[in-house]
């Protein structure tokens, strides 16, 4: 899906808290005082530039009030990050918060983050920019089922349309075989589990991770995944089977 625009009152939230206090300052001074005392040939002109020295206080306070909420966004998704201790914890967020905790660890590595918001399936959910180079991440919160191929031809469209260096598609779980053959001669970084482990623990204030610990079922061999029942008396509750189904019913 191509990117949207991102509201500016938005762009402001996820920045820190300062940057609405200089911009605030900026817009009193441009609306205020600035544009009414410049003096053109065009009547119209000069009276649009006094009237705009009427709404420059509420332009002003407007932008300023975001300040406070900036800072606090700000605090929670900190905590939110150094208070993960395994893919257990990270997997029980919900999707938004799973974007908000891969966006702050990026941000940690110097990375500017613009972060989506566009819903829990909606193509790019952040923009990574250092310097000159924007790189571009799809979050998929996806606790059972792998990434697949598709999921990731279809992001290797989105960068091909855009003028990012590479796109990093990131998950709580695994890639299929086929997401992982595709994406290795390209410009495209597939982060699992394990991985997003690492990133996570790299840059937590104080390393709080635990190992990741892949239970194998006990008749094959192969790991266990968790699953959720769809049908039967125990229709909505999640359960480990076995990755090899159907060929190894085992569950637990």
């Amino acid at each position: 899906m191509p990117r949207k625009n991102t509201p500016f009152a938005d762009l402001l939230f996820q920045a820190p808290w300062w940057v609405s206090v200089i911009t605030s300052a900026i817009t009193y001074l441009l609306m205020g005082h600035l544009l009414p005392s410049i003096e053109t040939d065009n009547q119209l002109i000069n009276m649009v530039f006094k009237a705009l020295a009427v709404p420059a206080p509420y332009f002003a306070i407007f932008i300023l009030l975001i300040a406070p909420f900036s800072f606090s966004n700000a605090r929670r998704k900190a905590k939110q990050l150094d208070a993960q201790k395994s893919i257990e914890t990270i997997r029980q967020l919900n999707w938004r918060n799973f974007e908000e905790l891969v966006a702050e660890a990026y941000r940690r590595q110097g990375y500017r983050v613009i972060e989506g918001g566009f819903g829990a399936d909606g193509g790019v959910d952040l923009e990574l920019r250092k310097g000159s180079e924007l790189t571009l991440v799809q979050c998929k919160q996806w606790k059972v089922q792998k990434v697949g191929v598709n999921i990731v031809r279809e992001m290797f469209g989105v960068l091909t349309a855009s003028n990012a260096i590479k796109i990093i598609v990131i998950c709580s779980g695994k890639f299929t075989q086929q997401a992982i053959d595709f994406a290795a001669d390209k410009p495209i970084e597939l982060i699992g589990g394990n991985e997003l482990l690492s990133l996570i623990a790299d840059v937590q204030a104080e390393p709080n991770m635990e190992a990741s610990k892949e239970a194998s079922c006990p008749r094959c061999g192969s790991e266990l995944v968790e699953r959720q029942a769809k049908r039967g008396a125990h229709a909505g509750n999640t359960f480990l089977g076995c990755s090899a189904f159907p060929k190894c019913r085992y569950t637990e």
